[in-house]
């Protein structure tokens, strides 16, 4: 088992004191806020990138819709097995919450009894961020930095040491990018079938681009023009 040290002066309980001392300063109102922002509204801010991108991608319409939404598919999923495997990390690590070994911290929130490392809000929407910068550079930008306004909100809180959000950015990107490749190629067929099918084929494109489609791009009005012309 190793443990983090969690006494003495270090960088790390030094800007977690800078961070949090913030708190203490703050007006009420802009505490309870943060507390919202950075237990639930990230999260949910996070979640609707990723529709608006699929809600994007899909008006567009363009050749290569199966592969980018194969990646933006691989986003969430990415994100959920990085969890899964914080689960054995935080065990092996077991560092306690920061609250619990320092002393005069403002903790915003209550009731966190697990161990610290790593910080799954961090994991969960660094991994969507690096996601949506695979499917989309634009979406992964924005994604990116609420990840980063993610991990300062928990230190903020709290109830994390700066280097509980650093390896949750670390976990989550290793676990997009390694596994990026082989999940692609998974998806991408899928995401193909779907596109094909009569049912469902509005989840890849809008109808009104995906009728018609044919091999080399063309619709199948412009096909016909040609023929007749010929």
């Amino acid at each position: 088992m190793a443990v983090i040290a969690e006494s003495g002066s270090n960088p790390d309980v030094d800007l977690l004191y800078d961070i949090n001392g913030l708190a203490k300063d703050a007006p009420h109102w802009f505490d309870r806020a943060m507390e919202f922002v950075g237990e639930y509204g990230l999260l949910v801010a996070m979640v609707l990138l990723v529709v608006w991108c699929w809600w994007s991608v899909r008006r567009r319409g363009a050749e290569d819709v199966p592969s980018t939404m194969a990646a933006l598919v691989w986003a969430p999923l990415a994100a959920a097995l990085a969890v899964l495997v914080n689960v054995p990390i935080r065990g092996f690590v077991e560092r306690p919450r920061p609250f619990l070994t320092h002393q005069g911290l403002d903790v915003l929130i209550s009731g966190k009894t697990d161990y610290s490392f790593v910080s799954d809000h961090a994991t969960i929407t660094m991994a969507l961020g690096v996601g949506l910068f695979i499917a989309n550079r634009r979406f992964g930008v924005a994604g990116i930095g609420l990840a980063l306004v993610e991990g300062f909100c928990r230190v903020y809180m709290g109830v994390h040491y700066p280097t509980d959000v650093v390896g949750g950015f670390a976990l989550g990107t290793a676990v997009v990018l390694l596994l990026s490749p082989l999940a692609t190629a998974l998806l991408t067929p899928v995401m193909k079938a779907v596109e094909g099918s009569a049912r469902v084929g509005w989840i890849v494109r809008r109808r009104s681009a995906a009728v018609g489609l044919v091999p080399g791009g063309r619709t199948s009005v412009e096909s016909e023009e040609r023929d007749l012309a010929a």
